[in-house]
């Protein structure tokens, strides 16, 4: 096969306002990690919402690691997380140093098992946070 198959194929808008908005960064010398693109984005998204604040973060490992320091997510704390996903899933529970326990995926949807969740409460009552992700 000579076509190539793009995981996430590269898009810009017909009209070009990537090109504005790289122009003002450019122009402000707001580059990384923030600026007033992220912070208006911020605001139109709490708004959005109904929040009073919203937070754009680099990654979702970014957000689920601020999710877990959020809810006191620390040393020996035990985390949920399904057995069939990437490992970005995990890693922030490492970095709070608590212990991840994998859950078994459901068969025909090859998300987390209801059922394996229930009998894992069960197990480990003392569970602090469970991670969801929905890959599939």
């Amino acid at each position: 096969m000579s076509e190539k198959i793009w995981l996430s194929s590269p898009h810009m808008s017909d009209e070009g306002y990537e090109m504005e908005y790289i122009q003002e960064a450019f122009a402000n010398n707001w580059i990384a990690p923030l600026g007033a693109n992220v912070d208006g984005f911020e605001r139109e998204l709490a708004a959005k919402v109904g929040a009073k604040h919203a937070v754009a973060l680099s990654s979702g490992t970014a957000a689920i690691h601020m999710a877990l320091k959020a809810v006191g997510v620390g040393k020996g704390d035990i985390v949920f997380c399904q057995d069939l996903t990437f490992a970005a899933t995990v890693n922030p529970v490492i970095y709070q140093n608590a212990t991840p326990v994998f859950i078994d995926s459901d068969l025909q949807t090859w998300n987390m098992d209801p059922a394996a969740l229930e009998a894992a409460f069960k197990k480990y009552p003392e569970v602090k946070a469970v991670i969801v992700v929905h890959l599939y």
